[in-house]
This record gives C-alpha cells, structure tokens and sequence, in this order.
C-alpha cells in the first residue's frame, strides 16, 4: 500500500492524458471457452521445504475476445493429490495486484492438514504478466530507489517532484507495452482462471484466494459461476470501493494499526525506553521521521524509505519486535544499523518488486476510473492526512501513475452472485489492508456466503497463519463443505485474535514469528 501545502501552479491543474473510459460489464464466457487449453507438460521443481512440488506453464490469449490471436504463458505449480478421493484443483492466489502464487501452492498444501491437503492438487500460478509468466512486465526498474522525495507535499517542490515521478513511470509502462497494458485487468485474468481449470481437465475448481486475491476470485465467480466448487476468501476486498475509495479507507486503517504498533512499544517500555505514554511514543517516531527527512541513514533511508519498512508492520504483528528494535536504537543515540537492515528486509524494492509494483499499477488503474484531475486528489489526501498522517500521502504517490495512465478505464465488475454454493470467507476486525467493512459487504454479496471473524484480530492474511480455530473451519469446508451455521448478526462464526508478539532480537522474529512464512508469500500492499 502517506499542514496544508501551497497550491501547485500550473501543472497540477487538470493532467493530460486522459482517455474516453471504456465501458465494460461481467458478461458470458463465451470467449474463454472457445479457446483450446493445452494439458499442461508438469516437470519437479522441487525446494526444500516443498519437496513434491511441480512446475508447468499453460497458454492463454493476450485478449479472451480474440481466442485466436496473439498467446501469452501463464507459469504454473502443483502439489499433486496423493489420496484415493480426489476433489479437484485448488487453485491458490496470494494477492498484490502481481503476487507469485508458485510457492504459495506449496505452503498450502503443507499447511492444511495432511488428509485434507493429500485429496486436492493444490494449483499456484503467477497471473498475467507477473513474475515467472511471459511477457513480464517491468515499467521502471528502480522506480523505489532511495532516496525519494518526501511523500508528504510541504511544499510545491515536492509535490512537483513526485508528480513528476509518477507520471514518468506512467509514460514509461506505455510505451513499453502499448499492446498489453489493455489486457492486464482482473476481468482477463479471471478468464484466465477458466483457461486454466480446462487445462487441467477440470469441470469445476476450488479456490483459495487472499487480499486483492479474493476480488479476482469474486470476479471469476461472477463469470463462471457453473464452475466454482468452493470458493474461500481470506482478508477481503471491499468491490464496492475499487479502487481509489479503498486506498483512501486503506489509510484511516493503517494509520490506526501503526498506532497499535507504537501502542505496544509503550507497554513493553522495559525492552524498548521509549517511554510507557503512546502518543509520546509516537511523537518520537515522528521525529526519527523528520530527522531521516534531513539526513537519510546510511543514505538510504529518507522519509519515503522509513514508511515503506513500517509499513508491513501493519500487515502483520508478527514484525513488530524486529521494527521496534531498529526504532529504539535509532531514537537511543542514532544508532541506524538496525534500521537500515530493517529497510533492507521490508522495504527496499527489488527487480521482482518491480515488477509487482508494474501488475498492481496496470490492474488497478485500467480495472476502474481515477480522478484525472490531480486537485482532486490534493483535496481528498489533504484531509485523510489531517486525521492518518502515517500512510496517505505514500500510499498517494504509490497510486498517483493512475491519474495519468495512457489505457483508459473499465467499469468494475459488479459481483453480486446468487448462482454460487456456499462460500467461506475470512476477516480480522482490525485488518488495515482490507478494512473490515470490505469482508461484511461482500458477505451480503454473495448469497449462501458465510463469515468468520478474528476479533480482535490486526494481521492481514489470517488461515494458515497460527490461529486453530480459523483453520479448523478452513479444513472442515475444504474436507466435506462444512460451513458455519448461519448466525444473526454480521458474523457467522467468531475466533478469537492471537496474542501479540512478545518482545524479542530483531534477527529472531522474522524467523520465528507465528505465520511470517504466509506472510513472506503474500502479494505487496493488498
């Protein structure tokens, strides 16, 4: 997934660029069907930790409206089934927009219980354009390097420079792809879900998808109804708000769950000595803030760079020791080491970073309409920021390529679905990635649906990731359908939150973190 500025002159009037939306509604599958899905060739791709894993590709068209025209490859894995009573593909997504699914397939597959993980082929893909499937796309290699501006526009300098920036990278991704950037939507890659499912000879799938994975799932449920079997949505996107209303309730969350962070850095004073007081915890972290701003550690860590290594801290509880330790030596005597290494593990962006960060733009800009005019956004920012400094002007800039993206926009898919068996989806109360309003709008979206809440819950992916009960409804749908009673309020059943993590070395809680091994899988900002 960040004082009032001066007014910008001239170039942040109405942006060029813009282009006529094209319209477009979920409509039949007729095109996908049309085309001839070759069985996939499977091949061992063993790691380590994934010793049954199975790697193959698979064939698509660039546009499911022409079938007969140019074909981009999909990269595939598998877990094969290995008990008599087989239910089908399960095909895993672990978000972004642009996440890798090929080793989230594995940890599935190790992480159900063995019974229920031995009666699926546990399928993982990397969608259209990102990482092991061709073409790939990179717009901008090293458009994160350090050291950025400031996100936060003080003054019409900065602002200038970091709409420079994004328009730049928007430019960029058009000329380099002209012929793809059209294709590389929610609505294709769904279609390309269906390729996949007659790929692998399969009346109908399962699916697992989590974050933005769960829209992508909504919308091939709304296409292909007919061929979902189980569908199972884990920290859920809200298709109401896609996709500029969602980052800005995306900001208000994380700005909450930051302060939960800082909150939990007061009650363990004793590791930290940041003091036992919140908002004066926070305060020290505002001015680390500022002093990276005037002298970026090691000459890498700005502003910009400082909320990008938080900001998994708002995705997952489990980082919390580990970005309080560089905190608490930074704020104790300047020490940046740990800081720096923390940005080195979080928040510095590498080549496949790159081109995650190429997938999330090209979906989200091309999947709905943005504000054109960036005054607009000034408005809108300015006053999320009076209330959640932390994020939005971040998250501003990471979205701002939209306003000037060369596609044009489509009409988000609307998902409301009555034709499906019933589904099971997933919420922690206080996810900041995908608010929990999100979960109970598509809850009332999908008839038949049933809800099971983590109160009290922060984390950001939240089956498979410690939680016995949650998982314990996952396996009962997964082994025979078994869904929650239907219950009267907004949940259907209700598991209570982990606790927090204890205060440890910094080197130790990436490791050893309860689900930091889900949360290392699963796709960058939603």
């Amino acid at each position: 997934m960040r004082r009032r500025a001066a007014v910008l002159c001239g170039a942040a009037a109405v942006l060029a660029g813009s282009l006529t939306a094209v319209p477009a509604e979920a409509g039949a599958p007729r095109a996908a069907e049309t085309f001839d899905a070759a069985e996939p060739v499977w091949r061992k791709c063993a790691t380590e930790h994934h010793p049954t894993l199975q790697c193959a590709s698979v064939e698509v068209p660039l546009d499911h409206a022409d079938p007969g025209g140019r074909r981009i490859t999909l990269a595939l894995s598998r877990v094969p089934h290995t008990a008599e009573k087989y239910q089908g593909p399960l095909l895993v997504n672990p978000g972004g927009p642009g996440g890798s699914g090929l080793t989230l397939a594995g940890f599935v597959a190790a992480s159900l219980p063995a019974e229920v993980a031995a009666q699926y082929d546990v399928i993982g893909f990397d969608p259209r354009g990102a990482g092991s499937s061709r073409p790939a796309l990179d717009c901008a290699p090293d458009h994160f390097g350090p050291v950025r501006p400031d996100p936060v526009p003080t003054t019409p300098e900065v602002e200038r420079a970091n709409l420079e920036r994004a328009r730049s990278f928007a430019e960029d991704c058009g000329r380099k792809y002209p012929d793809l950037l059209p294709h590389i939507t929610t609505t294709e890659a769904a279609r390309d879900l269906d390729v996949i499912r007659r790929a692998l000879g399969a009346e109908r799938i399962n699916y697992l998808g989590y974050s933005y994975g769960t829209y992508l799932g909504a919308v091939y449920a709304k296409l292909f109804p007919e061929r979902v079997r189980r569908l199972v949505l884990d920290s859920v996107v809200d298709p109401t708000e896609v996709w500029y209303d969602a980052n800005l309730h995306q900001d208000r969350a994380f700005n909450d769950r930051h302060r939960a962070f800082l909150a939990w850095v007061a009650r363990h004073d004793a590791r930290y000595r940041l003091g036992t007081d919140p908002e004066k915890v926070e305060a020290e972290w505002y001015a680390m803030r500022a002093a990276l701003k005037q002298e970026p550690a090691g000459g890498t860590v700005g502003a910009a760079e400082l909320e990008d290594t938080y900001v998994p801290g708002g995705y997952y509880n489990g980082y919390w020791p580990y970005l309080a330790e560089a905190f608490a030596a930074y704020a104790d005597g300047r020490d940046a080491e740990p800081l720096i290494e923390a940005y080195e593990d979080f928040g510095a962006v590498d080549a496949s970073g790159d081109n995650g960060y190429s997938i999330y733009t090209a979906v989200e800009c091309r999947d709905a309409s943005w504000p054109r005019d960036w005054r607009q956004w000034r408005k809108d920012h300015w006053e999320v920021y009076e209330r959640a400094p932390f994020l939005t002007w971040n998250n501003a800039w990471y979205n701002t390529p939209c306003a000037f993206w060369p596609t044009g926009s489509l009409r988000p898919v609307r998902v409301v679905n009555g034709a499906l068996p019933p589904a099971l989806l997933f919420q922690a109360t206080h996810d900041a990635a995908t608010p929990y309003r999100g979960a109970v709008a598509v809850h009332h979206l999908l008839a038949g649906s049933r809800l099971v809440v983590e109160q009290g819950g922060g984390n950001h992916g939240i089956t498979l990731s410690g939680n016995d009960c949650l998982d314990e409804h996952l396996a009962a749908y997964l082994k025979d359908g078994t869904v929650p009673r239907e219950g009267r309020g907004e949940a259907d059943a209700v598991c209570a939150a982990l606790p927090d993590p204890r205060p440890t070395t910094s080197r130790a809680a990436p490791a050893t973190a309860r689900g930091a091994a889900l949360h290392g899988l699963l796709g960058f900002r939603r």
